[in-house]
This record gives C-alpha cells, sequence and structure tokens, in this order.
C-alpha cells in the first residue's frame, strides 16, 4: 500500500485534440477532451501535475502492434483520396463507426503518443501515475479499425511497460469489452487482461464471455466479468474489488494500465449501466491504493458534460485532491447547465438486471480460475531495448500462424517450453530481435 508520500502524476494533453472530428451524427467527440482540460484547470489540477503535451508516434512505433500495411494505409488516406482505396476500406474495416476524417492519423499519432510516453515515464521512475485521458483506444485489431477506434494505444504502452516489468496488469471499466487489448495478449502470461463489461443482447462487440480465459501459455490471463443491464455501484463493486485484490495476490504485477471508459456511467448515449460517478470513480481509487505505477486512459464515454465530469474528477483522485462540488467557470460552463455540479447520479429509477445469485456465480468461477494459475511466471528478462527503437516486422511475408508464433518469441510471451506448440517455432529472440528503425525527428 502507499505511504504518505504523494505520486508524483504526469498528465498529457494537446489542445490540438479539440479540432479533430468524426462527423456531425458520430458518437464519439473528442471535444470531450477539451471540456475534460477546462475543467482541470479550473480547478487547479495542473499544478498538483506535470504537465506535457504529447509528442506525436511515429508510424515505427505504431508498427510495434499493428501491421505495417495498415499503418501506411492510415497515413496516407484522407477524405479527399478514400474513394481511391475501396477495396482497402473494406479490408481494414473503415466504415460509418470508423469514418475517415480529417487529420485522422496525426489524431492517432498523438493519442498513441501519449500512452506511449507515458509508459515510458513510468519505466524510468519519472512518475508514478501517467494520465492520458485521449488514449484508451482498446477495439483496435493489429490490421483493422474497430468501434471508433484505429490505433490500440493501450497494447502499445503495455509493450513498452513489458520493456522493463515481468508483469502488467490491464483492467478495463469501459461499458464495452476491451476486445482488441485481450486479442493481442491472448496467449500470454506476462499480461493479465481483466474486464468488466455488458455482454449479451448483440451488444457491441460480442465478445467478453466468462469461459473466454486466454489460450496455451496465457490460459486463466484472461479474465472477463460479464455484466448486464442496469449494473449500479454496489453490483460493479461486489465484483470488482474482491476479483482485483485477488488479482494482485495471484498475479504480482509490476505496473498497471487501466482504462478508464466513461460510458458505464449512468445517463450514457451509448451505455447501459447505471453506475455513479462516485462508483466509477471509486475503481480508480481502489487500485491507485496498492502503490504500483499506474498509466490511466480514457475510452468510450457518450453524453460530453458527463464524461468531462468523470475524468475531471478522477483527475482529482489521482492528485489526492478535494475538490468542490460546485464547478469552476470555463468555456464550456454552458454545457453543465441547469445544476452547473460536478456530480453524476445514478438513475433513481432503474432496474439491475444482474441477480445476487449471478454475482456470485460469477465471483466462484473467477476465483477458480484464479486458482487454477501457477504462480507468477518467471521471466528471464533479456537486455532492454532502448526507447523509441523498435524491431520491423515483415507481416506481409509470412501465413498468420508463424507471425503469431514470431510475435509471441520476440516479446517473451511464449516460454522456450511452450514453442512447440506453436507452428514455425524456431530459437527464441530476445525483445529487440531483428532490424531496428532509428526514432527520427518529424514535424
Amino acid at each position: 500500500m502507499t505511504g504518505a508520500r504523494k505520486n508524483k502524476v504526469a498528465y498529457f494533453y494537446d489542445s490540438e485534440f479539440q479540432e479533430f472530428y468524426f462527423g456531425q451524427n458520430h458518437p464519439m467527440k473528442p471535444h470531450r477532451l477539451a471540456m475534460t482540460h477546462h475543467l482541470v484547470l479550473g480547478y487547479g489540477l495542473h499544478k498538483k501535475m506535470d504537465v506535457f503535451r504529447p509528442r506525436r508516434a511515429h508510424p515505427a512505433e505504431l508498427a510495434q502492434f499493428h501491421t505495417e500495411d495498415y499503418i501506411e494505409f492510415l497515413s496516407k488516406v484522407t477524405p479527399d483520396s478514400a474513394a481511391k482505396f475501396g477495396n482497402q476500406l473494406r479490408q481494414y474495416n473503415i466504415n460509418d463507426d470508423c469514418p475517415i476524417f480529417d487529420n485522422m492519423f496525426k489524431f492517432c499519432q498523438l493519442y498513441a503518443g501519449a500512452s506511449i510516453e507515458g509508459a515510458v515515464k513510468l519505466n524510468h521512475n519519472l512518475c508514478d501515475i501517467a494520465i492520458n485521458w485521449s488514449g484508451g483506444l482498446h477495439h483496435a485489431k493489429k490490421g483493422e479499425a474497430s468501434g471508433f477506434c484505429y490505433i490500440n494505444d493501450l497494447v502499445l504502452a503495455i509493450l513498452e511497460l513489458l520493456k522493463y516489468h515481468a508483469r502488467v496488469l490491464y483492467i478495463d471499466i469501459d461499458v464495452h469489452h476491451g476486445d482488441g487489448v485481450e486479442e493481442a495478449f491472448y496467449l500470454s502470461d506476462r499480461v493479465m487482461t481483466v474486464s468488466f463489461h455488458k455482454y449479451g443482447d448483440y451488444f457491441f462487440p460480442g465478445t467478453g464471455d466468462l469461459m473466454d480465459t486466454g489460450e496455451l501459455n496465457g490460459k486463466y490471463y484472461s479474465v472477463n466479468v460479464p455484466l448486464k443491464d442496469g449494473t449500479n455501484d454496489d453490483t460493479f463493486h461486489a465484483l470488482f474489488k474482491p476479483i482485483m485484490r485477488r488479482v494482485m495476490e495471484v498475479f504480482r504485477p509490476g505496473a498497471i494500465v487501466m482504462q478508464c471508459g466513461a460510458d458505464s456511467l449512468a445517463h450514457d448515449r451509448l451505455g447501459c449501466f447505471n453506475m455513479s460517478l462516485r462508483g466509477h470513480g471509486e475503481a480508480i481509487r481502489f487500485m491507485k491504493e496498492f502503490g504500483l505505477p499506474m498509466l490511466i486512459t480514457g475510452g468510450g464515454g457518450y453524453t460530453k458534460h458527463n464524461v468531462a465530469r468523470c475524468w475531471t474528477y478522477e483527475t482529482a483522485i489521482l492528485t489526492d485532491t478535494q475538490v468542490p462540488e460546485q464547478l469552476p467557470r470555463s468555456d464550456y460552463h454552458e454545457y453543465f447547465a441547469p445544476d452547473f455540479s460536478l456530480n453524476v447520479s445514478a438513475h433513481k429509477v432503474m432496474d439491475d438486471s444482474n441477480s445476487k445469485a449471478e454475482v456470485q456465480r460469477i465471483l466462484r468461477e473467477v476465483f477458480e480460475n484464479l486458482r487454477l494459475l501457477e504462480h507468477a511466471p518467471g521471466v528471464q528478462m533479456h537486455e532492454v531495448p532502448p526507447d523509441f527503437r523498435v524491431p520491423r516486422y515483415n507481416y506481409d511475408e509470412e501465413p498468420l500462424e508463424e507471425r503469431v508464433g514470431k510475435y509471441a518469441r520476440e516479446h517473451l510471451i511464449i516460454r522456450e517450453d511452450e514453442e512447440m506448440a506453436l507452428p514455425g517455432a524456431g530459437a527464441m529472440g530476445g525483445a529487440g530481435a531483428g532490424g531496428a528503425y532509428h526514432h527520427e525527428p518529424y514535424d
């Protein structure tokens, strides 16, 4: 647990975030980030943190996880040129959910750069907590966009943390399942993914069943907690706190990445939970008390004024600051009418569809899976590669099975004694195996 020492907090924001626009009828509004930032400033929370403008991630850094052809496509396509990319638009899942918009790649570079830089600062003990509310785009896959997400900054940050930490814990409290992160580390015993989300009724993305627990060396290292409509604070924490306490005992991570999507709040435009601001923030407060290096990101959240309230309140928690209920005046003050209050209350009349028996069943099954885990895995740590030096993989030349095997070996995800289970498995490479890009300066 943490002692009396104050945490050193790094906070990432760029005023350019308010300029990005997915489209008139699209629920994802990057403008919510400016609204959050203005409340953070109004409360004086910036004085309790080191504030950084994120650098744009280099395309080679994004290719640590994503395929090079997908990164090249994102870097070239524009609204004016999109028609020329017809087949690729379908290949990379570009559609109404994931449209092409002005400066889209720059947006991706900024939010991913902030998460990567946050991980680097944590690795070098330059901060104890890194906050990137622009990040948390957890649905993006290796070679395609999904669910408003193009680049998976969370996977990239976890890969950065794995250079210095034998085990990294990923926690997701967005109303949607953290499928992109789970999929990336589904074979891994170095990353445990824990997702609390709505499941069933064809709710996006349709994954995250209680029985989905990982494969091969990653068996039981994926933890899914499927919830139903109307999940309130009491139900959520009847699961969250005991599960996370047990995960910390069993997995013993060196660092935590936590996706704090605000669409699990009551009154969200796309959500169906009934959590209050206090209940949502309590999850962050609970994990903070373990005293480990933490990267905190945003995620979903589609009722803008409540997203800003939520992430401002959670910034106050992370900086150990008591803030008044009355919101400070800002450029966006009228958005918070009529009460101009920080609080987001749960619906007074909304049924919680999770029965107590179901909650207990989930707890029993998750605890049993955690019991089946061996002691925390021992990982042979290779020489740490330099920051921003990234191995280049030619994803186009190998079948999928061999790519997975190569990726797993070169990121130490699968131990040598598991290699025979993978097609095309050969000699084990270090974390920095293969060629490398040098991080070149660019505009």
